[in-house]
């Protein structure tokens, strides 16, 4: 994968973004691919994106687990979501799935 690249898998960025638009945790338990965890989907390429550009930031999960990492949309993250999710609902069928098809 290009290094390069902003958004590695565009299609897993949206998934990433709907979900949590709709309320859910993205559990990072691990600094390795694979290490985060998205509504019981693995979140391969996503997290750097998301951290970097400010859209997720990390909350404080008393009930947690220790050395696990809990991260929610900021408020500028859930205004992106929602132009990005209109965005996303605004393209043909068969763009979204050659997306989905090629990251």
């Amino acid at each position: 994968m290009d290094d390069s690249t902003i958004i590695p898998d565009r299609a897993e960025f949206v998934d990433a973004l709907r979900l949590l638009k709709r309320g859910h945790v993205l559990v990072r338990t691990s600094e390795s691919a694979g290490g985060c965890v998205l509504d019981g989907a693995i979140v391969y390429h996503s997290y750097p994106t998301l951290k970097r550009y400010g859209l997720i930031d990390e909350f404080d999960n008393p009930q947690g687990f220790p050395n696990v990492s809990y991260y929610r949309l900021t408020p500028c993250g859930r205004d992106f979501a929602e132009r990005a999710l209109q965005a996303w609902r605004s393209r043909p069928v068969w763009q979204r799935l050659a997306v989905r098809l090629t990251g």
